[in-house]
């Protein structure tokens, strides 16, 4: 398929649109739309939140009677079915399109080729397959929730430049600079939960919350999830006392001590007992169980056990590592990822970086993990 300039231009105006969405919008997928004419875009639009008008419905709005005869570029193919809004395959017809160019097809079963095939019925033509590949991207967690019915996993660490995540005594505060620390806290306030072990709230007494650096108030306050077998959680913790505030979640394991257990929940936290004695096993449960709760994005940050367990299980789906330029040393300091490790390079989890940048004096690094 040979697309224009405007073409292209078009579609990644649409791609920066869906963009705005992300952290309102879960578990639907982040879309954007545009309608033009003539060679001008005459209307624009976004899916703003869950439960809301989607894209398409916000372009041809924003278009008005522009959007007869005109070209809709969409991100995701068009929903054909009734959800929590109306098919937008019918929304585009009714406008009078007469052409609508789609990044990526849409995974959800309901859809899945329907959408489009619904407009070619319709007589509106079709093409797809227009910046496909970041469209996909900018979809992945939601594709994994429908596919894998499981939610996209970020593992996240801050590190020295020689590879530590804290002293040989334990003490982390503070690694990373504010910088970084501020990012961290814009991306806890678009996911949907926090993971971290028994061991990472014992040592750092931890909030998890979001708490942006200009005082705003986050998108969203995730679940805070910790991995506590025997149900060791300090009732006195700040986690414990703010659970009627900001909800947690203790994963269990069937051996804890019901009466642990039951003063977990009284204080406000849900336990929720995995049913396996390996951690491994029972990691691998909980990210089906927030699967099962609609959780489309899941913030991993450790500590080295945790985090070597879902490396172990290829759990991860994407890494945020900062990297600081301390040297700390010693052999009894933990490195970010635990566990057993891997017999050869071959087997090592490879990245494909999509960022690097400067955070105050850090080194950030983003990318996917390679399957």
């Amino acid at each position: 398929m040979e697309w224009s300039r405007f073409d292209v231009a078009a579609m990644q105006r649409a791609i920066e649109l869906a963009r705005h969405g992300e952290g309102h919008v879960e578990p639907n997928p982040m879309v954007g739309a545009v309608v033009a004419a003539a060679g001008t875009i005459v209307g624009e639009g976004f899916h703003q939140r869950f439960g809301r008008p989607h894209a398409e419905v916000e372009a041809l709005l924003s278009a008005g009677a522009a959007a007869r005869g005109a070209t809709l570029y969409v991100t995701l193919e068009p929903c054909c079915h009734h959800g929590k809004t109306p098919p937008c395959t019918e929304a585009v017809v009714a406008a009078g399109i007469a052409r609508v160019v789609v990044a990526a097809r849409d995974p959800f079963p309901s859809v899945n080729g329907g959408g489009i095939a619904a407009l070619h019925a319709a007589g509106i033509a079709v093409e797809a397959g227009l910046c496909e590949r970041e469209a996909t991207r900018l979809t992945a967690p939601f594709r994994k929730l429908v596919q894998a019915k499981k939610p996209w996993v970020i593992a996240k660490w801050a590190m020295s430049l020689d590879g530590r995540m804290a002293t040989a005594t334990g003490e982390s505060r503070w690694i990373s600079s504010a910088e970084s620390r501020a990012i961290v806290h814009q991306l806890r306030g678009r996911i949907d939960a926090i993971v971290v072990g028994i061991g990472t709230a014992l040592a750092d007494d931890p909030l998890l919350t979001a708490r942006p650096e200009d005082g705003t108030a986050p998108k969203r306050q995730p679940l805070r999830i910790i991995l506590d077998s025997e149900a060791r959680l300090p009732l006195e913790g700040r986690l414990v006392q703010t659970a009627r505030d900001h909800a947690v979640l203790v994963v269990t394991g069937p051996a804890a001590p019901a009466a642990r257990r039951e003063a977990l929940a009284v204080a406000g936290c849900e336990v929720w007992i995995a049913p396996a004695s390996d951690p491994g096993e029972r990691l691998d449960l909980l990210l089906a169980e927030l699967g099962r709760r609609q959780c489309t994005n899941v913030l991993v940050e450790g500590g080295s056990g945790v985090l070597g367990s879902l490396f172990e299980r290829g759990a991860a789906d994407e890494v945020w590592a900062f990297i600081a330029p301390k040297i700390i040393g010693g052999q009894a300091a933990p490195a970010p990822i635990g566990g057993r490790g891997i017999a050869g390079m071959a087997d090592a989890a490879a990245l494909e970086i999509e960022e690097i940048s400067r955070t105050g004096g850090d080194l950030f690094v983003r990318g996917i993990v390679n399957r």
